[in-house]
């Protein structure tokens, strides 16, 4: 089978291709790919080639294809695996199999599975790691966002707090107590802020910061103060571009015992030394954002390391335990991922998007593989619309949602859209 893909072949060189997928064996998965959510990482992978930890040397001789957070349908089994998976089932993948030895995982390491393709194949490693998750919902972009999601559920859990006079690390965030999420209205942001919300460990005090007006007031009309009230939490929007002193008026927020857990979704030097003088007593800060460089570094206050026991961790993805959880989560109604995403796009526009994801504004980028479409803002349908009927007809689906992705929107793109 033929498959369209968009490859890595080293920085900066993504080409889109069409080619030949090999015979599947009896402990593959032969799929078609729907949807693809863009994240930074396939930016970052995208930027260094060959140099990034989860991209293998030669893929200048042996492309791999780009794309992590995808979803599907599952076309042809491989005998192994007739047991557990049937034709026609939809799918999710989790990306980070940890294995043992290695960083390898889909969307980077492979040449014949990534999202940024029409048709995979499913090697048995993603298999045995049981990194193939079936899906029963109705929609392809839910799916898509476990991915992301898992990510946020994964460095939730990952958080700790040692009680005092013991060296027991209890994993969590403090349940009922002060938590910051610094540079927190982007789309992995506001999955963090949903999640905290509607999880069972929740915060009593959560503090959202940014230094944008105008990605603020969208984050407080998708997440309000008055929302969170009901489910126990005070939650506080800050603009911190706008104060002389932010450490200080965090910490007052808190009656200056400083905040149990801070995460950090911007790898920004200020923001993550803001991050260590806000933290309390046995404080956490969670480095969720990675950096594109190396040799990143911030100050960090070892006075307080050592007598007021702070803390730091980092997660770089979630489990599969943490996927399957925001894939319960989702099915519950308790968390809406679609409010991540801001723009829309097929697989022509990949390229571009990955390579310049940095300096287009907004949430998620959301890509359907099999279409022809170049990325388009949800709220700027509304515009195309007068020119375009099909644009028209998206536009008054989504614009009845306030400019938010739903399944309704992905059925009439799936029926309506150019195929690639």
């Amino acid at each position: 089978m033929k498959t369209k893909a968009v490859r890595i072949y080293g920085k900066k060189d993504l080409r889109l291709e069409e080619f030949e997928l090999p015979a599947l064996k009896d402990d593959e998965i032969l799929a078609r790919v729907v949807s693809d959510s863009i994240c930074m990482s396939s930016h970052k992978a995208a930027i260094q080639g060959a140099d990034h930890k989860r991209v293998p040397n030669d893929i200048n001789i042996n492309p791999t294809i780009i794309g992590h957070e995808f979803a599907g349908v599952i076309l042809e089994v491989g005998k192994k695996w007739q047991h557990k998976f049937k034709t026609g089932q939809k799918f999710s993948i989790q990306p980070a199999m940890n294995q043992m030895g290695t960083l390898n995982a889909p969307g980077y390491s492979y040449r014949f599975i990534g999202g940024d393709a029409t048709h995979i194949v499913i090697p048995s490693i993603v298999l045995d790691a049981d990194c193939l998750l079936t899906y029963d919902g109705e929609a392809f972009f839910p799916a898509s966002l476990s991915e992301p999601m898992s990510c946020i559920v994964g460095a939730f859990h990952a958080s700790y707090h040692t009680p005092p006079g013991t060296y027991n690390h209890n994993m969590g965030i403090r349940k009922g107590g002060n938590m910051a999420i610094l540079a927190g209205v982007g789309p992995m942001g506001l999955g963090a802020i949903d999640y905290a919300l509607h999880q069972e460990r929740k915060p009593g005090l959560l503090a959202v910061t940014d230094i944008d007006d105008n990605r603020l007031n969208r984050a407080s009309t998708i997440f309000s103060p008055q929302h969170a009230e009901k489910e126990g939490v005070k939650l506080i929007y800050v603009n911190t571009g706008k104060m002389k002193d932010p450490a200080r008026y965090l910490r007052d927020l808190t009656a200056d015992k400083g905040f149990d857990d801070v995460f950090i979704f911007a790898p920004v030097k200020p923001v993550i030394e803001l991050a260590d003088a806000i933290m309390g007593l046995d404080g956490c800060l969670n480095f969720f954002a990675g950096p594109v460089s190396p040799e990143f570094k911030a100050e960090i206050n070892f006075y307080n390391v050592h007598y007021s026991f702070t803390h730091i961790v980092g997660t770089s993805g979630g489990n599969t335990d943490d996927m399957r959880e925001s894939l319960k989560l989702m099915a519950e109604g308790k968390i809406n991922p679609a409010v991540m995403i801001t723009h829309i796009g097929g697989l022509d526009s990949v390229i571009d998007t990955t390579l310049n994801l940095p300096q287009i504004p907004g949430g998620k980028k959301l890509i359907y593989t099999n279409i022809s479409m170049p990325l388009v803002s949800l709220s700027g349908l509304g515009e195309l619309g007068k020119k375009n009927v099909f644009y028209a007809g998206l536009h008054e689906i989504v614009s009845k949602n306030d400019n938010t992705w739903s399944v309704e929107a992905e059925r009439y793109l799936l029926d309506n859209a150019k195929p690639i």
